[in-house]
């Protein structure tokens, strides 16, 4: 080696963690009538149904949303979308929603399943916002 010359270093390169500008509930539950002209999850559709439309949406660049009178459906919904982009079986995800699974979503993946989501319609949003919040906790 001659002096002065400089050797090269091996440095580890990774992608750091991106970190989520929100919540998975942040802004997610809206009043009723917010958004015209998306793809809508009605309340009375069945589970089938809801599946066949989250596989469709996963792979959509439009997204949906959802009207849900109850914690239990906005919770379904949130864990379908989930298990749609993960490939993971939407229809269990809709009849069980695995909350820890939820709570441990990345970043990246909450951001994922916003991106498909684009919100939750509820005549009553903070009540709704408020009692999805609970059953993640």
């Amino acid at each position: 080696m001659v002096a002065g010359e400089s050797q090269p270093v091996l440095v580890e390169l990774t992608v750091p963690k991106r970190v989520t500008e929100h919540g998975l509930v942040d802004g997610l539950v809206v009043p009723t009538g917010t958004f015209t002209g998306k793809r809508i999850v009605d309340p009375a559709l069945s589970d089938e149904r809801v599946a066949d439309l989250l596989a469709a949406a996963a792979h959509s660049p439009d997204g949906f949303t959802a009207r849900c009178d109850t914690v239990d459906r906005a919770l379904s919904v949130v864990a379908g979308t989930a298990a749609a982009l993960c490939g993971e079986d939407i229809r269990a995800a809709l009849s069980k929603p695995d909350t820890e699974f939820l709570n441990g979503l990345s970043g990246g993946a909450i951001d994922a399943v916003r991106a498909v989501l684009l919100g939750i319609e509820s005549d009553d949003p903070a009540e709704l916002e408020r009692a999805l919040r609970a059953a993640l906790g």
